[in-house]
């Protein structure tokens, strides 16, 4: 009996790369559509960013006829030096309080806000004391709390303390931002090892030397992020100050913008200038934003790479 050797069947060749054939491989084509659609939604999102501003850069340059027929892409009735002047002129340089106003309500709000949000986030991540996180659940819980909920309230408080209708009536409420103080203390975390704490007391340093010399230091990406928070929300406040103030002298920009935006419908010379004023008014934030740009951003991604 003679054993017979069947030689293995041959595998079929197969193309190595299907870019021969001309074709798209099957697993890959739902990468493609899938960075289609993000790249679509994305595109979307930047033109609905990005097209109210162009807007108002075009709106603040015409005079109120080329704004009435919406003529924006025209050369004709450009006024734009002519609308800065008029927005400083109007009401007897009313604009150019509310400015003032809303750069010491934002400015000022937003630095002292920022020292004392670090300052509680930082006492909820080194110190022990009873029901500290406890505390700190409330603090996040307040976090949801919308701010048109508070005004009410503070109102109320404001009544009692004979504090409607001035300076501190807006000012005192900003002071204080829960989310401020959730970010101090993620930034303690990350930023502040505890032992260059001990290191300092170790020194002779007491609890106030170590947190304002040492700790401080330490905390300024932090700061300078919580800072432009507060200063984006203190800017754009509106809800608070139309409760609180009745006189126009202490309007910040918002809600004179919008009281001029209202009285737009009885007298028409009022449209450029809020569309003017309405393009100065963001003139601090970006520059806030650009020239602190390194500090914040350093900031956000605090934590992300150890």
């Amino acid at each position: 009996m003679s054993a017979t050797s069947t030689a293995p069947p041959t595998p079929a060749r197969t193309p190595r790369h299907t870019a021969r054939t001309g074709t798209t491989p099957a697993a890959l084509r739902p990468r493609l559509l899938g960075r289609s659609v993000v790249n679509l939604v994305v595109g979307v999102s930047v033109l609905y960013t990005l097209l109210p501003v162009l807007w108002l850069v075009l709106a603040a340059g015409k005079d109120r006829d080329a704004l009435f027929r919406s003529d924006l892409l025209s050369a004709g009735g450009f006024s734009f030096v002519r609308n800065v002047k008029d927005l400083f002129a109007m009401d007897d340089g009313l604009y150019a309080r509310w400015y003032g106003n809303s750069l010491l309500y934002a400015v000022l709000g937003a630095a002292l806000g920022a020292l004392i949000s670090v300052a509680c986030g930082y006492a909820f991540d080194k110190y022990r004391f009873p029901h500290k996180e406890k505390l700190f659940g409330l603090v996040l819980a307040a976090v949801m709390v919308p701010q048109t909920v508070l005004a009410l309230p503070l109102y109320l408080l404001a009544s009692g303390t004979g504090l409607v209708n001035t300076f501190w009536a807006v000012f005192i409420p900003v002071l204080f931002n829960p989310f401020g103080v959730y970010l101090g203390r993620i930034f303690s975390q990350g930023y502040v090892p505890d032992e260059v704490l001990e290191a300092a007391r170790v020194d002779g340093a007491g609890e106030l030397t170590a947190y304002v010399r040492v700790a401080l230091r330490m905390l300024g990406p932090g700061l300078v992020t919580v800072f432009l928070f507060q200063l984006t929300t203190i800017w754009n406040n509106f809800f608070l100050p139309m409760v609180m103030l009745s006189d126009q002298d202490l309007y910040p920009v918002s809600l004179g913008l919008y009281a001029w935006n209202s009285a737009a419908s009885v007298s028409p010379e009022y449209y450029p200038v809020v569309i003017m004023g309405s393009l100065l008014a963001v003139v601090p934030l970006i520059l806030a934003f650009a020239l602190l740009q390194r500090f914040w951003k350093s900031g956000l991604t605090a934590g992300a790479v150890k």
